[in-house]
């Protein structure tokens, strides 16, 4: 009697152990798999999230100009940049940066836009590189044009070293001359747009 009673128990002990330990396994493997969905939800987060970065910054580096785009890989190419990124460009027209005709010396309107950017740039407390581009319309002969361009843009650098404390050497110059022009020249209209000073700012 007490053989067959012990048998019994120990079967009815082993059918409940046996319920448990599947519940168990079963709750083990639900946890299990609840956190490798979150775990998965979090890469696929944080992949998306790069991927947001990745299409903002080529969408910037869209909206670019061909110039900046060009500044921006002279940059590279001399190792001057950290990261290798455009951050953004400010277009300054003849009437904007204003010069006396065939003159690079800055006027007093000139200097004003300048300020109001330096400005802006120092705001940011980003350490920054600066390249400037001097434009000029087809008046003129080429090697002149060119000539004139770069005085120009030197003018502007000289500006932002001594008045702002922008270090020379993290400000190049460039001189497109009437090569890169961005109306038509044939109009009056449209040669003020060609004088132009261009500043690409890159980090």
């Amino acid at each position: 009697m007490n053989t067959k009673w012990t048998a019994v128990a120990l079967a009815a002990t082993l059918a409940t152990t046996g319920c448990a330990t599947k519940k168990y396994v079963e709750q083990q493997v639900a946890t299990t798999q609840e956190q490798m969905t979150q775990r998965i939800d979090g890469v696929e987060d944080q992949v998306e999230a790069n991927q947001t970065r990745l299409d903002d910054q080529e969408q910037m580096i869209e909206d670019a100009s061909k110039t900046a785009q060009d500044a921006l890989d002279r940059a590279v190419a001399a190792g001057r940049l950290a990261e290798g990124k455009f951050v953004y460009e400010a277009t300054f027209t003849d009437d904007q940066i204003h010069f006396e005709s065939d003159e690079a010396e800055l006027l007093d309107d000139a200097k004003a836009a300048l300020d109001a950017f330096a400005a802006m740039v120092k705001s940011k407390n980003e350490n920054v590189y600066i390249e400037i581009q001097g434009h000029t319309d087809s008046k003129g002969s080429d090697a002149h044009n060119y000539e004139l361009g770069l005085n120009r843009a030197e003018a502007v650098r000289r500006h932002l070293s001594s008045q702002h404390g922008f270090p020379l050497h993290r400000i190049s110059v460039i001189s497109y001359g009437e090569s890169e022009p961005v109306a038509d020249n044939d109009t009056e209209e449209g040669r003020l747009s060609n004088r132009r000073v261009v500043i690409v700012v890159l980090k």
